[in-house]
């Protein structure tokens, strides 16, 4: 009788940790890497987005770690490479980011005092190149379970244009867009949610809102607190330090439309009806344009030398999979970018 009790507990454990999969201690100064890349050995029966998901991964993720290997029919025995290490984007790190370019969401929540800092990280689904979600600052302004979802015009529109018409409300089911849970954003019309299209997740697929693997967004959406504020950023080349290494982590490049004529702008920053600052990301930047941006802003206060051969190749290959780049000057007075 004590057999069953053993098998009991072992599940237990098994289900924290994978509930803890995507949440890491904070690495401490002079660490912006989190995670490590691993591989897992594809059974007969799986796909590339059965094991991104089982392991915290997006469609982007998992196809461009793995060039050349079938998204629907690996093989059996295939090893896949699960690229779970990240630098973590730049800027302070607090509340909610979401970097388009790589598809992810990164939560910093407020330590407990005296506990450790965590930081738990997801993939996203993001808008399409004619639905775009903008980037800026903004904050949560509502939770709502077992949303309906309010029919913009504009969908009902191209809905109906495909003959494929929807009603004015959606009721909570799963027919439901929005899933389970949604938490509203202060930039109008936009919310971070579920999903009832779980294999969309890590594609730029939506109607410019963020979706979320379902069990992602369940555990997030008992974690943050309306007014947590949330930063959209554009990043495809992050670089930070792991000890005296430079890393480098490559996205490519999502493709931004300019703004309509008729959005009110302010030094170059379209404002939406609640003032927040919502940027334009400049069109046709060069690659290594935003490798020089990240590593001057990387090395301001630390020196560093960056293999430029070396970063070049990564970028070729903006597979977003971290790897090391460079490493630290001593007794350097200046960046080696002004070198």
């Amino acid at each position: 009788m004590r057999q069953p009790a053993l098998v009991v507990v072992l599940i237990c454990a098994v289900v924290v940790n994978i509930s803890r999969a995507e949440i890491y201690e904070l690495p401490p100064e002079g660490y912006d890497v989190i995670g490590a890349v691993s591989t897992v050995t594809a059974r007969h029966e799986d796909t590339l987005v059965d094991i991104a998901r089982s392991h915290g991964l997006g469609y982007q993720d998992i196809v461009r770690a793995n060039p050349g290997v079938n998204v629907w029919v690996p093989g059996e025995g295939t090893e896949v490479i699960l690229p779970t290490r990240f630098v973590l984007p730049a800027g302070i790190r607090s509340g909610v980011v979401l970097n388009l370019a790589e598809y992810r969401l990164y939560y910093f929540p407020e330590p407990e005092e005296g506990e450790p800092a965590y930081v738990m990280t997801y993939p996203i689904s993001i808008g399409r190149m004619d639905w775009e979600t903008p980037l800026g600052l903004t904050k949560v302004i509502s939770k709502v379970r077992n949303p309906s979802w309010y029919v913009p015009q504009s969908v009902l529109d191209e809905h109906a244009a495909d003959g494929n018409p929807l009603p004015r409300i959606v009721p909570p089911g799963p027919n439901n867009p929005l899933g389970e849970f949604a938490m509203r954003l202060g930039l109008p019309g936009y919310l971070i949610h579920s999903t009832n299209r779980p294999a969309g997740v890590g594609m730029r697929v939506t109607h410019g809102c963020v979706r979320m693997f379902p069990e992602d967004i369940k555990y997030l959406f008992g974690q943050i607190a309306t007014n947590t504020v949330v930063r959209i950023i554009n990043e495809p080349v992050k670089i930070g330090w792991s000890g005296n290494e430079l890393v480098m982590e490559v996205h490519p490049i999502l493709e931004m439309a300019a703004p309509t004529v008729d959005e009110p702008t302010r030094d170059g920053v379209v404002v939406d009806e609640t003032d927040a600052p919502v940027s334009v990301e400049v069109a046709g930047k060069d690659p290594l344009t935003y490798v020089t941006e990240q590593f001057i802003a990387v090395t301001g206060v630390r020196a560093g030398r960056l293999d430029w051969y070396l970063a070049e190749q990564i970028v070729a290959r903006s597979d977003g999979i971290p790897t090391a780049v460079g490493q630290g000057i001593k007794n350097a007075a200046t960046s080696a970018a002004s070198q």
